[in-house]
């Protein structure tokens, strides 16, 4: 997977086409990321306790990988990942800049 927790990712497609977040939290069996703030779908929650009111609260749904696209954080474009060996280390590379990060 070239999306790690952390990155700031641009959303290609559904209701938040265009819009930038976070990437919380990474599923690479599923190829999924959740993102921050994005993909927020609502869920009717019950009362804990008695005298509690139940709420509706929103929370971020997962999106697969495909919908995604990482932001260059030296460029700050959107764009495709390389991978480029700097010594031992595997680093990623971006496509538009040709900057390395990690």
């Amino acid at each position: 997977m070239n999306i790690i927790k952390g990155d700031n990712i641009k959303m290609l497609q559904g209701k938040d086409r265009g819009k930038t977040g976070k990437v919380l939290l990474v599923y690479p069996k599923a190829n999924k990321v959740r993102v921050e703030n994005l993909n927020l779908v609502k869920k009717h929650q019950k009362p804990k306790k008695q005298g509690q009111k139940g709420q509706i609260i929103s929370i971020a749904r997962a999106v697969n990988i495909s919908a995604v696209q990482l932001i260059c954080p030296k460029c700050g474009k959107a764009t495709r990942v390389g991978h480029k060996f700097e010594g031992d280390k595997k680093m990623r590379m971006c496509k538009k800049c040709l900057s390395t990060f990690n």
